[in-house]
């Protein structure tokens, strides 16, 4: 207790050997001097402030500010939350949009190929014009064979006949009457 005594004695004369000014803006400088004077432990007084109330209008400021800090902070991180969403979706959908634009192109692509071959195809084969051309020359065509195969075969069967005739007059003449 004594030591104590002594400490504050000693705080009390260092106080007033140096300036206010000094104490408030080096108060280890002076803790260090007041403990190297006394040769005992010092408390520092000025160090420990006592506990002011807050006031109503205090309070409801810093609550305001903290409530509208968190406040702030939870909608910014849901904001983010919901921007990471919709970029998703956003992304999913241009994926999409660009696999369903490959498939139409290929589409294009076949019907291009396509088109190509049913030109080549149509200048290629016979108008309708033609082909009743082609079949009224094939008609004709038959038509003559048919018309050359009927004086064949009359021809034939008069041969036949002639043959028939010969037979019949030979038979005749070589019987003994």
């Amino acid at each position: 207790m004594q030591s104590s005594i002594l400490g504050r004695t000693a705080a009390r004369q260092c106080i007033n050997a140096t300036t206010r000014r000094q104490i408030s803006s080096s108060s280890r400088r002076w803790q260090a001097e007041a403990t190297e004077t006394a040769g005992a432990t010092v408390v520092d007084a000025g160090s420990v402030r006592p506990k002011k109330p807050i006031g109503g209008f205090r309070g409801g400021v810093f609550g305001f500010l903290l409530g509208f800090s968190v406040a702030s902070a939870y909608a910014s991180y849901r904001l983010l939350e919901e921007y990471k969403i919709a970029s998703a979706l956003l992304q999913a959908s241009v994926e999409e949009l660009q696999a369903s634009t490959d498939k139409i192109s290929t589409h294009i692509r076949r019907i291009e190929t396509v088109e190509k071959n049913v030109k080549a195809l149509s200048e290629a084969s016979a108008t309708k014009e033609e082909s009743k051309k082609a079949k009224a020359e094939l008609k004709k065509l038959y038509d003559g064979l048919h018309v050359e195969f009927l004086d064949l075969r009359s021809h034939v069967w008069g041969m036949q006949q002639d043959l028939h005739a010969l037979v019949k007059k030979e038979a005749t003449s070589l019987r003994p009457s």
